[in-house]
């Protein structure tokens, strides 16, 4: 393998990624280390993308797309266009001109595209796209043959084939063709044209042997009048000869009165069921059976067809059949039965033996089998139609799913959204842009939850559709104070519909280092909250027990006995409090009291980033540490590579609500709460104070900078004053008064 091709990368989420600019690029995919792609593997649902094209990137349809299927589409896409740098395009129209014919498999492909053209009027046309592939009855509608080995009635050059091609669908069945007509293929054709000889040589059998048709062509009706009362007739002899061998017995063979009485109290019919269940005839001991005469009403026409169509024929004009001549008449029908069983060609019967052997006595089977084979003979172009559409899906989408798959170039970019992003979620005065469809968030939240981001849960339903899925989304701007379970949104799929989101689940981590900043402190003020809460709720539970009492005594009703409210000792507890935290804050003035008034802000400042600095120092590590890998891992991806959202890649991915350039704000809220100077002007105080403070400390920079007129006398300059002022007292009180008169410095 040549691994001399100079590939080029560019770096984002924190890894090496390689540009895909050319068709080259693409051409030499194979050549690129597999340790490199981002993504060894991807679903072939949940995704953003052309689900047909997915689907013929999965060659070996499990579902999933892996590199080797990558490779052989890209592979297979540049060997067929002129210029592979056309796929860069994504065109959804794919240009004759571009498609390379030097190639066998190009030429075929070209001329189905032209004939595909050419079927639905497009004579003239110089692309093809999907819209004109993707209905293959329109294309094939014009043509009889079409490659598919299947031909319509319409096929047929004269009309005795035409007759025979539909004597085929109507014994057959019918398939159809590409053009969407009814037809037959190949095997359809051969079994009718086998069945059709079998049946013929079946009936052969029976021609002029009158063992098998002893009436000739009216054998099949006679036997079946005979099947239709041959258990009557075996049962009534039966009865007569058990009457034979017992007298006795002929009174229980034709049934008891109480059973006709039984059915007189019913409607009846002649054909009626109970009936039908008597004996054929009046039992007696030898008795021939009457043909026409005292039968049971409900066997009347099935025995006189079977009179008509047997006896008569064969036994003659009679009005009496012995036993005998019952069984010789079973006999004479002995060879149709046992011929009649062997029946094959059964498919074709409907047809008639006439009708078949019309069929047979010409070259209609040569007829048909040539029409096919011609039909077939098309098959290699009628085939390259879905070639067209393959090359078409991969000429406008492979460029797309490379840049989504082998690198996350459109992920990391910010212009056009990846293929996992489903839409935006639009809550809290937010906009999260990073949002995956999620089949089982239960399940996706093991995993996901590896990814140090602050993720939401949410189910999405668009109630005019009846819509449903579940999505989750990154937050990384604003703070969590009003994200809950509950809490509901609206989300808008890639399409621009929009569903009610309501959140189910979430994932805590840092959202920024803002709000890791306020964390610690808002996590105080909830517990005060609930410790406010708690005590505020006890006084509640006091004040109704007090109130229970009164009324209880006012009732005359005994009040019920109460733990006393007040423990003295809770005095001396408190005054130990007190005193330990008197104790506390004088040796806390103490010690601040070593410090110059202007530093004390900072020391306020430096506590103040001593309780926030480690919560903001852990965020920003974690922050630092988002990973995209995780959450589409739990998405069935193959992340090949780190993926890291950092902070600022990461704040652009969720927007918080602004104000737009120019706007103008209203102020006039006759509900809104009333400002305050005092505090505006505290903090003013605040800052003069400190600044001044800040100058007029010990190094007296106020006091140089306003030649002595104000401000604190350095500690040097005092020194030196006190030292001047006790030598001049050493030489004389008036001295030294004046001395310290022109010396004292200006207040």
């Amino acid at each position: 393998m040549n691994t001399n091709y100079k590939w080029q990368f560019f770096r984002a989420g924190d890894f090496n990624q390689v540009k895909l600019q050319s068709g080259a690029d693409l051409a030499h995919l194979n050549e690129l280390d597999q340790k490199l792609w981002v993504a060894l593997a991807c679903p072939t649902t949940g995704l953003e993308f052309d689900g047909k094209t997915l689907a013929l990137l999965d060659t070996d349809k499990d579902g999933r797309i892996r590199v080797p299927e990558v490779i052989a589409a890209a592979a297979w896409t540049t060997s067929l266009i002129k210029n592979p740098d056309d796929l860069l395009k994504g065109s959804p129209a794919l240009p004759l001109a571009a498609i390379n014919d030097s190639t066998l498999e190009g030429k075929q492909i070209l001329a189905s595209a032209r004939q595909t053209l050419i079927n639905l009027g497009k004579t003239d046309a110089t692309t093809i796209n999907l819209d004109d592939t993707a209905d293959t009855a329109k294309i094939f509608a014009a043509t009889n043959f079409n490659g598919d080995g299947i031909i319509p009635v319409d096929a047929a050059p004269d009309d005795f084939t035409k007759g025979v091609i539909t004597d085929i669908m109507a014994c057959m069945g019918i398939e159809t063709d590409r053009s969407g007509k009814p037809g037959i293929g190949q095997a359809k054709a051969d079994t009718f044209f086998t069945e059709a000889k079998a049946y013929s040589d079946w009936w052969m059998q029976s021609e002029g042997n009158q063992s098998i048709l002893p009436l000739g062509e009216a054998t099949p009706t006679a036997f079946a009048a005979t099947q239709a009362v041959k258990a009557k007739i075996d049962d009534y002899f039966a009865r007569c000869q058990l009457a034979t061998f017992d007298p006795r017995a002929v009174a229980s063979l034709n049934r008891d009165e109480k059973e006709y009485a039984a059915i007189a109290a019913k409607d009846m019919r002649a054909g009626g069921v109970e009936i039908a269940g008597f004996p054929l005839a009046m039992v007696a001991a030898g008795k021939p059976l009457l043909l026409a005469e005292n039968l049971n009403p409900a066997w009347a026409a099935a025995m006189a067809a079977f009179s008509t169509a047997v006896v008569k024929p064969l036994l003659g004009e009679r009005a009496l059949l012995a036993e005998g001549e019952w069984q010789g008449l079973q006999g004479r029908l002995a060879g149709y039965e046992k011929w009649s069983v062997s029946k094959v060609g059964v498919t074709v019967e409907k047809l008639g033996l006439k009708r078949v052997r019309e069929i047979l006595a010409t070259d209609a089977k040569e007829k048909v089998t040539a029409l096919i084979a011609k039909d077939q003979a098309l098959e290699p172009e009628a085939n390259a139609i879905a070639h067209v559409e393959k090359l078409i899906r991969y000429y406008r989408d492979l460029y797309t799913f490379t840049v989504n798959f082998v690198s996350f170039k459109n992920f990391y970019n910010r212009t056009t959204p990846a293929i996992f992003q489903a839409g935006r979620l639009f809550l809290d005065q937010r906009s999260c842009d990073l949002c995956l469809t999620v089949e089982d968030p239960a399940k996706h939240a093991v995993m996901a939850g590896l990814a140090g981001a602050y993720l939401v849960y949410a189910d999405c339903i668009r109630k005019a559709t009846g819509e449903k899925l579940s999505i989750l989304a990154i937050v990384s701007q604003g703070d969590d104070d009003n994200l809950m379970v509950g809490r509901n949104g609206i989300f808008y799929d890639r399409k621009g519909l929009d569903f009610d989101a309501t959140i189910t689940k979430i994932i805590t981590n840092p959202i920024s280092i803002r709000q890791a900043f306020w964390a610690p402190y808002k996590k105080l003020a909830r517990l005060i909250e609930e410790q406010v809460a708690k005590r505020a709720a006890a006084a509640e539970a006091q004040v109704s027990t007090n109130l229970t009492t009164v009324a209880s005594t006012a009732a005359g009703t005994p009040p019920v006995p109460q733990k006393a409210s007040f423990d003295p000792s809770v005095i001396a507890l408190i005054s130990l409090a007190l005193g330990s935290i008197s104790a506390a804050f004088a040796s806390v003035l103490v010690y601040l009291g070593k410090f110059e008034a202007w530093q004390l802000p900072l020391i306020v400042g430096g506590v103040i980033m001593a309780i926030s600095g480690p919560s903001m120092i852990m965020a920003f590590m974690q922050l630092r540490r988002r990973n995209l890998g995780p959450i589409l891992d739990a998405n069935g991806w193959a992340v090949n590579a780190k993926a890291k959202i950092n902070i600022p890649f990461g704040t652009s991915l969720t927007d918080i609500a602004k104000l737009p350039p120019g706007s103008v704000v209203d102020m006039g809220d006759r509900f809104a709460q009333k400002s305050v100077a005092w505090p505006k002007l505290l903090v003013v105080a605040f800052f003069i104070w400190w600044i001044y403070a800040f100058l007029n400390d010990s190094e007296g920079r106020l006091y140089r900078w306003t030649d002595g007129k104000h401000g604190r006398v350095p500690e040097s300059v005092q020194a030196e004053l006190d030292k001047a002022n006790a030598q001049k007292t050493a030489k004389g009180p008036e001295a030294a008064a004046g001395s310290a008169a022109t010396n004292a410095p200006a207040k």
